[in-house]
């Protein structure tokens, strides 16, 4: 698993759900066949056995399957998720998120926080905690704030950024009353802006080439914050050890050491069950049953905001053809791979309609049924009234060219495998050959940010509630973070303009409406987010489907 803590999204590998395969369902709305038994928005529950910080003993390890990624600094785009999770562990946590999406400010970083908007242009004050200091001893002060800025901001485009989104939006950060207050000049109202500074960089890791060069399997505790720093990091194991940080100024760390140990999915259910670890991933039905009843640990399962998607190249030679793309998702029974995705853990959800929002959210809209219909006989008339004729093998030919494309395919999960052996099966009778291409799971970020693949499911989770925010990181064409390459510069105009929308709720229907033509480009089919589901020892607190809430280290422990 894998992604980015500031930044509104958190790229993600695959996820393996369940480990049975299922044949495709022919004809026309099988997508429809089980409407009447399908919850009408998926789970918003948390589940994570939330405890008050005074009734956590002091001391003790928390242990769990994880590593460093190859780019560890989350504002660039080709950070994952697991970045950001180590980030986290030894840098600020300066704004974090209630489950629902609440916005709260850690007082240990800013000891005020006021905006305003005068003459329509909104005006943010950060006043930074007086003691706030990096590890090497520089002040946490207006310059990071601004540092963090000017990095993200786009005006220089050596920096590696994943989103500017925000950050253009920027006019000027100038020093307030003090060098510990931040003033945020904003060019019209930004009304999701605690995303842009929920974490911050070191001035220093603000230089360009450090931004881009100097995480890249390494880390910085130096330039870091907070209550625990780097112990030990082993770039060959790929293991980590954080402990508690001496120079931090708030409120102590309750664990003695947080370690991640690196271990592929199914080697940490067995360290779970050996008791070597803590807490793990219950990441399909297998493991969901080889998990309940351990003595000693509880099944924690709630919401996701997390959204798995089929990706298409559209730079790939076959892909660039839009109607072989629309073909393709028109084949695609999504109910089918929920199925398969769902068997054995008593889970059901709609079928994900929006990559910005999810179903248990306020403004969520289904934008995908708004533009597609599950139809694979409408997709051989639309084939072959553009020139793709059924071949002698039954694959469609053009100009001398096969139909054929890959599947990229990551690690050797059942789950996946029975995924891709779905999708074959479905494009298969349209005349439609899909090619299973094998990549290890630690090539998951060079495979999508060098658009190695034609086809490929991975997903996103959302690092916070403001949807609308990742419209462009999503689908504008000129955006790195858009793996698909879709898009256009009028839909990009169009998509920036959602940004100058003032309220939350008027911005989110727009960018609705503007998910819908950028659907339209048939270069992302939502699939399935899932249920988030874990194996925890019963005294771990803090921990497990916490939504949009990633507590605080110093807040996660073992109950009295």
């Amino acid at each position: 698993m894998r992604a980015k803590l500031a930044l509104p999204l958190a790229l993600i590998a695959a996820l393996s759900v369940t480990a049975t395969a299922c044949q495709s369902s022919s004809g026309d709305g099988a997508a429809d066949s089980d409407a009447q038994n399908t919850p009408s928005a998926a789970s918003g529950a948390a589940d994570y056995n939330p405890t008050a910080y005074d009734k956590l003993r002091d001391g003790g390890t928390y242990t769990t399957a994880g590593t460093f990624d190859d780019q560890g600094n989350p504002f660039n785009v080709n950070s994952t998720l697991a970045a950001t999770r180590v980030w986290s562990w030894y840098n600020a946590n300066a704004i974090t998120f209630s489950p629902t999406g609440d916005v709260r400010y850690n007082p240990d970083y800013f000891s005020d926080v006021k905006v305003s908007v005068k003459g329509g242009d909104q005006r943010v004050t950060l006043t930074l905690n007086k003691k706030a200091t990096f590890n090497d001893g520089t002040p946490i002060d207006w310059t990071a704030i601004k540092a963090t800025w000017k990095a993200n901001n786009g005006s220089d485009k050596a920096y590696a950024a994943a989103t500017t989104e925000g950050y253009e939006q920027i006019t000027k950060v100038t020093r307030g009353k003090d060098d510990k207050q931040a003033v945020i000049a904003f060019k019209g109202v930004y009304a999701s802006w605690p995303t842009l500074f929920s974490t911050f960089l070191h001035p220093k890791a603000a230089k360009v080439d450090n931004f881009n060069k100097a995480y890249v399997k390494k880390a910085h505790p130096e330039w870091g914050a907070g209550p625990y720093t780097v112990g030990t990091w082993d770039t060959h194991s790929g293991n980590i050890t954080f402990v508690r940080n001496a120079k931090w100024w708030g409120k102590k760390g309750k664990l003695d050491k947080r370690t991640y140990v690196n271990l592929e999915s199914a080697a940490a259910v067995n360290a779970f069950k050996n008791g070597q670890l803590d807490y793990v991933s219950a990441i399909d039905a297998e493991s969901l049953k080889q998990l309940k009843g351990l003595k000693g640990t509880e099944i924690r399962s709630g919401g996701s905001p997390f959204v798995y998607s089929l990706r298409f190249n559209t730079k790939s030679s076959v892909l660039g053809d839009k109607t072989v793309r629309k073909a393709i998702q028109e084949s695609v029974d999504r109910a089918q791979i929920a199925k398969i995705q769902f068997q054995g853990l008593d889970y059901k959800e709609p079928l994900p309609g929006s990559v910005l929002f999810y179903s248990f959210q306020k403004g969520y809209e289904d934008n995908v049924s708004a533009v597609l219909k599950y139809s694979p006989d409408q997709a051989k008339k639309e084939l072959d009234a553009a020139g793709w004729k059924p071949g002698s093998d039954g694959v469609r030919e053009k100009g001398g060219k096969k139909l054929e494309l890959g599947y990229t395919l990551l690690g050797d999960e059942a789950l996946g495998k029975a995924t891709a052996g779905a999708l074959t099966a479905m494009l298969k009778p349209v005349g439609i050959r899909l090619v299973i291409k094998k990549a290890a799971d630690s090539d998951f970020a060079s495979v999508l940010n060098e658009r190695k693949f034609d086809l490929i499911v991975s997903g996103n989770r959302s690092m916070d509630p403001f949807g609308a925010r990742s419209l462009c990181e999503l689908y504008c064409s000129d955006r790195e973070s858009n793996l698909t390459g879709a898009g256009s510069p009028a839909l990009d105009k169009e998509i920036r303009a959602t940004a100058d929308v003032p309220g939350l709720d008027e911005q989110g229907a727009v960018a609705n409406k503007v998910e819908r033509k950028a659907l339209r480009n048939y270069a992302l089919l939502p699939l399935f987010s899932g249920p988030s589901t874990y194996s925890v020892k019963k005294d771990l607190a803090n921990v497990g489907a916490t939504m949009f809430y990633s507590p605080l280290p110093e807040t996660v422990g073992w109950k009295k």
